[in-house]
């Protein structure tokens, strides 16, 4: 059954109603233009429904920590008003150090942050177990970052998206079949879309719709248990976990454990490559829940509910894919944000609406631009 969408031809179709077009969407419809979302399922589905809601700053490279250094502000500005229909949390992160390499591996980090304004401190072993009393013994302390949270993305992101349906946004649910030359839609029921930009944010399926793109899915496991109210208090996660996200090639896991506000205790992560099979294997869940019980012991002994699996997408620098193609004229990107989509979410909308209107950002967009890949800039439509 065809849709037609109201006429006038809105001035930005989005592809994609995860948190990332959900947020885009939001953001240009408050700068007054006209905004047709197309989303094949529901809002906050796919990655989305799948990440673990983690707002997290990032500090691998300046970009990495800019980016999510700023959405995070923007983020405490959006769950303010309504914290708990967000599920959020500021529980903030303790980065947990194994040994005297990983301590010092934390200082470095806290240096890098403490340089940019963002509070955190360093935890001996003594700190770390009055904090985290379940983790292991003989652990040699930690780094405390104040500021990140978490959030239930799939209701985030359905809050962006009726923000910008309140502005007369359209939703449309149907498929994209094609994006063509000319800047037209084709939806797979025939419907066809003219809008004045496209913008394709439809995480690792975007590379279906612009085979140029250089994204790749990365596929992960997650795993919620019962409720065990108090067993831990902030986010876990391993320094060895940033060796872990950033491996080019192989399966991998890290520990990565974070305290929902239900009481329940959601358990990640894993990272593999050259898959997209959305089914559960079980040797990759139990290898991720042995590494996670090595930290944390009693976790062995808890109840698992519920595990499933997500699709990251995947650039081949590890920053995301943020502008207008440099070959095809009307065509822009928001992907390639891998793990860190929920976190830089609101950051990237903000550095699509000002490309899009001509305005300022709070940070430079030169480093996400996808005309940094040559094979983006070499393409044709």
């Amino acid at each position: 059954m065809g849709h037609t969408v109201t006429s006038p031809s809105p001035d930005v179709l989005i592809i994609g109603g995860g948190i990332i077009g959900a947020a885009c969407a939001d953001a240009l419809s408050a700068r007054g233009l006209r905004v047709t979302v197309v989303e094949q399922d529901v809002v906050g589905s796919g990655a989305t429904a799948a990440g673990m809601g983690h707002l997290v700053v990032m500090d691998d490279n300046e970009a990495e920590l800019a980016l999510s250094a700023w959405s995070l502000e923007l983020w405490r500005e959006f769950v303010a008003e309504h914290p708990e229909r967000h599920e959020y949390s500021r529980c903030g992160t303790i980065w947990v150090a194994a040994d005297d390499e990983e301590m010092a591996a934390a200082r470095v980090k806290a240096k890098t942050l403490t340089a940019h304004g963002l509070s955190c401190a360093m935890l001996d072993a003594v700190s770390l177990y009055e904090r985290e009393p379940q983790l292991r013994p003989g652990l040699a302390g930690g780094l405390l970052v104040n500021g990140d949270g978490l959030v239930y993305p799939p209701k985030s992101a359905r809050l962006l998206m009726d923000r910008a349906v309140a502005r007369g946004a359209a939703l449309v649910n149907g498929s994209v079949h094609h994006v063509n030359a000319d800047g037209s839609v084709v939806l797979a029921d025939g419907t066809r879309l003219h809008p004045g930009r496209v913008l394709v944010a439809a995480g690792s399926r975007s590379a279906a719709l612009v085979p140029e793109l250089p994204v790749q899915p990365k596929k992960g496991h997650v795993a919620i248990t019962d409720r065990y109210p108090g067993f831990i208090r902030h986010q876990l996660v391993e320094l060895g976990y940033i060796k872990s996200a950033h491996a080019a090639s192989g399966d991998s896991v890290a520990f990565n454990l974070q305290p929902r506000p239900t009481g329940q205790i959601l358990i990640g992560s894993s990272r593999q490559f050259g898959t997209t099979d959305p089914a559960v294997e079980h040797a990759m869940m139990a290898r991720m829940l042995r590494h996670a019980a090595t930290f944390t012991p009693a976790l062995a002994n808890m109840n698992v509910l519920r595990c499933w699996t997500g699709l990251r997408a995947a650039s081949p620098d590890g920053l995301p894919i943020i502008g207008p193609h440099p070959a095809r004229a009307g065509l822009w990107l928001a992907t390639g944000h891998e793990g860190l989509g929920i976190t830089t979410s609101l950051a990237t909308a903000q550095l699509v609406a000002a490309q899009m209107c001509g305005e300022a950002a709070a940070i430079p967009h030169m480093p996400y631009l996808p005309s940094r890949f040559s094979q983006m800039r070499h393409a044709h439509g």
